[in-house]
């Protein structure tokens, strides 16, 4: 018999983070939003009311096990975790059914942030953990195809946006050009800060935070037409997107980015990196613009071609737009969920 002290809840979300700007937080804060609208009862594990040891290394491990402490103490109908730190609380919840969310490959994201040996054992765990788990989902095709390949039944559930977004426009210049989204090393900001050092007449404004700003400040010290603005509400980083030419990702890896699906909603097009989900959601020339991975001269000629050519970069945001509301709307994914859940 389960715990008579355990907390009852119909779904148990567990997330590293539910704060700031990554798409992470933002896609787990549409989704409890509209459970609760739905009438579901939801409780929320992450490291904003969890202790965590607050350290670039320590903080996903510590969050592992003080979110499995925390999720004993409750008793749900499903508990949905998300990303593979979250998914030792998952197995530790006491629950009828057990779901994990992978946002991207985590062993390669890892990889890449804190070096091979890091990577090698985030991809065992990458291995084990979704093991614990009745059902696991994917943000992108790729990622499905992937975990598949490992031997793990995968269920494809993209990440959403509200299409109704109508934010307050934010432009300081013209043309202005947009990053948002964690300043880490494998969104390759970098090669942004030199692809404003050969379009001087060009504004980059570069939203949001990380470890990587004050190595891309130095780099950009010399430079007039890099602003970073740091840390913004969502609000006002749909402003930035709303405001600018052209939203660029330079990223070397990418899950589903709601950063992009919120530019094609706002009809900001887009330049991104062919890895991940961005080829997913951007087919080059009609939907967005694609280039390779670190190839800055790629994304000069990209930019370029969004301010000089009106004309088509109209027809590619509609394209864009219309690709989102089909596909990638709340209205279009939340009943996946919900079917995953064995609700309704």
């Amino acid at each position: 018999m389960f715990n008579g002290l355990a907390r009852r809840v119909d779904v148990l979300i567990v997330s590293p983070t539910t704060s700031g700007m990554g798409g992470i937080a933002r896609h787990v804060n549409g989704l409890v939003s509209r459970l609760l609208k739905a009438g579901y009862e939801v409780a929320q594990i992450s490291s904003e009311n969890t202790p965590v040891i607050n350290v670039k290394r320590f903080k996903n491990l510590s969050f592992m096990l003080t979110s499995s402490i925390k999720a004993f103490t409750y008793r749900a109908r499903v508990v949905h975790a998300h990303n593979l730190p979250s998914a030792l609380a998952m197995k530790t919840a006491k629950a009828d059914k057990r779901i994990l969310t992978l946002h991207g490959m985590y062993a390669e994201q890892i990889g890449l942030l804190y070096g091979t040996m890091l990577g090698k054992a985030a991809s065992f765990f990458e291995k084990l953990f979704p093991r614990w788990a009745d059902t696991v989902t994917t943000v992108s095709l790729e990622a499905a195809r992937i975990y598949r390949k490992i031997g793990f039944k995968t269920v494809y559930i993209p990440n959403a946006v509200d299409v109704n977004i109508k934010p307050n426009p934010i432009r300081h210049w013209s043309p202005q050009v947009l990053y948002v989204g964690r300043l880490s090393k494998e969104k390759n900001v970098e090669a942004l800060v030199k692809a404003a050092d050969r379009l001087p007449h060009v504004k980059f404004v570069i939203v949001g935070d990380g470890p990587e700003l004050f190595k891309l400040k130095k780099l950009s010290r010399h430079l007039q037409n890099v602003v970073f603005t740091g840390a913004v509400s969502h609000d006002k980083a749909l402003g930035y997107i709303a405001g600018s030419d052209v939203l660029v990702l330079p990223s070397l890896a990418e899950g589903l980015s709601t950063t992009v699906l919120e530019a094609m909603v706002l009809r900001t097009p887009v330049i991104a990196t062919m890895v991940g989900g961005n080829i997913e959601l951007l087919e080059d020339r009609v939907s967005g613009l694609l280039v390779k991975p670190g190839d800055v001269e790629a994304i000069i000629e990209s930019i370029l071609f969004v301010l000089e050519n009106k004309k088509i970069v109209n027809r590619i945001v509609e394209n864009a737009y219309r690709k989102v509301v089909e596909n990638f709307s709340w209205e279009a994914v939340f009943p996946k969920y919900l079917e995953v859940y064995g609700f309704g």
